[in-house]
């Protein structure tokens, strides 16, 4: 009893401090398997196998109502304290590799999310792309607008060469 209710304690702990959960079905996977899994998340999440009555008691308790009906059959939660769109690519693609891996649910900043919306998740460009794709474009704009405020000036400079050189021609 001891046990479970320090195991609920942990689990509503993640539950409230993770930027997302993703929830999953691993029937049929073998240990190596949720293990090289783990591995490949482990940078930026923590995945977790319970008893679904755990499961359940501690997303009440830390307030997640994502995963009401969703906890069935054999469970874990990816609990993830990093890059959500990393670890959703690396479940996707784990679950390529391995179809026994469904991802069933997710919870990602106050919202419930469906597979589907995990899956295209998944597929956005990781954090560190969109902001090297946004500082590309705020470059792009800088030179735009140097090149606007120099543009007028070098014209000023090559009328008032010719001028120059019309007076000196005369």
């Amino acid at each position: 009893m001891a046990d479970k209710q320090a195991s609920v304690a942990e689990l509503t702990g993640l539950f409230q401090t993770s930027k997302a959960v993703l929830l999953t079905e691993y029937r049929g996977l073998t240990v190596a398997q949720l293990k090289e899994l783990r591995r490949s998340i482990s940078a930026d999440a923590t995945y977790a196998v319970a008893k679904n009555t755990l499961l359940t008691i501690a997303a009440k308790n830390a307030g997640v109502t994502a995963f009401d009906g969703h906890f069935a059959g054999p469970s874990a939660v990816a609990f993830v304290n990093g890059d959500v769109v990393t670890v959703a690519k690396a479940m996707r693609d784990f679950a390529k590799a391995n179809p026994l891996l469904v991802v069933k649910a997710g919870f990602f900043d106050g919202v419930a999310l469906t597979a589907a919306e995990v899956t295209k998740l998944a597929d956005l460009e990781s954090r560190e792309v969109l902001l090297a794709k946004a500082a590309n474009a705020f470059k792009a704009s800088l030179f735009g607008a140097a090149y606007m405020f120099q543009a007028p000036l070098a014209q000023a400079a090559r009328a008032v060469d010719a001028l120059r050189q019309k007076q000196e021609a005369a």
